[in-house]
């Protein structure tokens, strides 16, 4: 979880720093972190080519199971890049 434009420099870091699985958790509303995270995390992956990223919105409109569909989801092709 971050704030605005600092998210994708914590998402870089983690990959640089060997965290190649990122779950990136926003609250809705929050446009800064849909623009800076969803809008950068294609980018990131063309950069970083090992970076396996999940965007994840929490509002009160997300059924809790396509939350947990995502993240198992990123945790498949996590288990593929082994």
């Amino acid at each position: 979880m971050g704030e605005g434009w600092l998210l994708t420099a914590e998402m870089i870091e983690l990959v640089d720093i060997g965290y190649e699985n990122i779950v990136c958790t926003q609250p809705f509303g929050c446009l800064t972190n849909h623009i800076c995270g969803k809008g950068m995390i294609r980018q990131i992956r063309n950069i970083r080519s090992g970076s396996n990223i999940v965007a994840i919105d929490y509002d009160p409109g997300v059924a809790k199971v396509d939350q947990e569909n995502r993240i198992k989801l990123m945790l498949s092709i996590a288990r593929e890049n082994l």
